[in-house]
C-alpha cells in the first residue's frame, strides 16, 4: 500500500477522496449529507477556522483503498494532534487502517505532538480498533438532526412566550453574513463561552479565540458555499454580547443546515437565553430559506443544558461517535 499527501489543488485526489467517503459514508453512516468535491476543496483549503488539516490517500495498485488526515492548531492545544482515517468497506480488515494510523503517528511526533485523539462512529469494530492501538474512549459525542417540517411551531411559540420574560434584561438580533471589522473581538470573547461545554476525559485545553481567528472561521464558512446566519443576544444595560446561535445553510444544497456554535457567557446564564435564541434562528430560516429541511447539530453526550433544549427542539439522535485518545 502507498500513501501520498493531497492538497486543495489536486483535483483527481480531491475527487477519489470524495468517492472514498462517500461509499465509507454509505455503510458507516448513511444519514450523512453526501460529500461533494467544492466542499472537499473547501476543507483541506480552509479547513474549520483557517487551519486545514493534512490529507493522504492510500493505493494500492490503481485502486484507492483508504484515507487518512492529521490536523493541528497553532491556536491552542500544542500538545494535540487531531488524527482521521477510514478504508472502504470493501477492503477492510487486512490492515489498511493499522498502516494508515502508524503514518498519522509519525506525522505527530515529526510536528512535536505528544498526544493523538482520534473520532469513530460507535462500533464493535471501531471499539476493537482503538483497544489494539492503546487509544481509549475519552468522550462521546451525539449527532441529531431536526427535521423542519415536524417542528410544532405553536407548541414552539409557546415555549418562547414561557421563556420571554426571564430574559427581560436582553434583547436579541439577528446578523447575516461577515461580521465587520470592528466586532469581531467582542465576537471572539463570546465566542470563548464554547470552552465551558464538557470535554469530558479528553486532554484538551481550553480554546483561545481572536478577532483573526473569527473571520478566518467566516472565511471558512463562506468557501464551503454556506450562508451564515447568527442570532446574538446582547445585554441593555452593558451592551454586552451574552450569548449567540450560528447556522450554516449550504447554498448549492439549500435543504441541509448546520448548527454551529450555540453559547452563553457565564456571566449571563440563567436566562433561557439558549431556547430563546435558537427558536428565533428557526423563525428567521423558516422565512429566510423555505428550502430547508434538516439542520444537523452535534452535543457532548454529557451536555445536559444543550441536550435539553434541543429536545425542547425535537431534534432526534442519528448516531454516537466517540473521541479516542492516548499520549505519545
Amino acid at each position: 500500500m502507498e500513501i501520498h499527501p493531497f492538497g486543495p489543488d489536486d483535483t483527481a485526489a480531491l475527487a477519489a477522496w470524495t468517492d472514498l467517503v462517500n461509499a465509507i459514508g454509505a455503510f458507516d453512516a448513511p444519514w450523512e449529507r453526501p460529500m461533494t468535491t467544492a466542499i472537499a476543496e473547501a476543507r483541506w483549503r480552509h479547513g474549520w477556522d483557517g487551519e486545514p488539516g493534512t490529507p493522504f490517500l492510500a493505493r494500492v495498485g490503481e485502486e484507492v483503498v483508504g484515507w487518512a488526515a492529521i490536523s493541528t492548531s497553532e491556536y491552542d492545544n500544542l500538545h494535540l494532534a487531531w488524527l482521521e482515517l477510514g478504508v472502504h468497506p470493501d477492503h477492510r480488515r487486512q490492515g489498511h487502517g493499522s498502516v494508515l494510523l502508524a503514518r498519522l503517528e509519525a506525522e505527530a511526533r515529526s510536528a512535536g505532538r505528544t498526544s493523538i485523539a482520534v473520532d469513530a462512529w460507535e462500533s464493535e469494530a471501531a471499539d476493537g480498533f482503538a483497544k489494539a492501538h492503546g487509544l481509549d474512549r475519552k468522550s462521546a459525542e451525539i449527532n441529531r438532526r431536526q427535521v423542519v417540517a415536524e417542528i410544532d411551531w405553536p407548541a414552539l411559540d409557546g415555549r418562547y412566550d414561557e421563556a420571554l420574560p426571564h430574559a427581560a434584561g436582553y434583547v436579541l438580533e439577528r446578523l447575516l453574513g461577515p461580521t465587520p471589522d470592528d466586532g469581531l473581538e467582542a465576537l471572539a470573547e463570546m465566542a470563548s463561552a464554547i470552552n465551558d461545554a464538557p470535554t469530558d476525559d479528553l486532554d484538551y485545553e481550553d480554546e483561545v479565540f481572536s478577532g483573526e481567528r473569527m473571520r478566518a472561521y467566516e472565511t471558512a464558512v463562506e468557501a464551503h458555499g454556506d450562508r451564515l446566519y447568527r442570532v446574538v443576544a446582547r445585554h441593555v444595560a452593558t451592551g454586552e454580547l451574552a450569548a449567540q446561535t450560528v447556522v450554516a445553510v449550504s447554498r448549492a444544497e439549500p435543504t441541509w443546515g448546520d448548527q454551529h456554535d450555540t453559547s452563553v457567557t457565564r456571566a449571563h446564564r440563567g436566562h433561557r437565553l439558549g431556547l430563546l435564541l435558537k427558536t428565533d434562528m428557526l423563525r428567521w430560516l423558516r422565512d429566510a430559506e423555505p428550502a430547508l429541511a434538516t439542520i444537523d447539530t452535534w452535543n457532548a453526550e454529557s451536555n445536559d443544558r444543550m441536550i435539553e433544549v434541543n429536545e425542547v427542539l425535537a431534534y432526534r439522535v442519528m448516531g454516537r461517535a466517540w473521541a479516542y485518545q492516548r499520549s505519545l
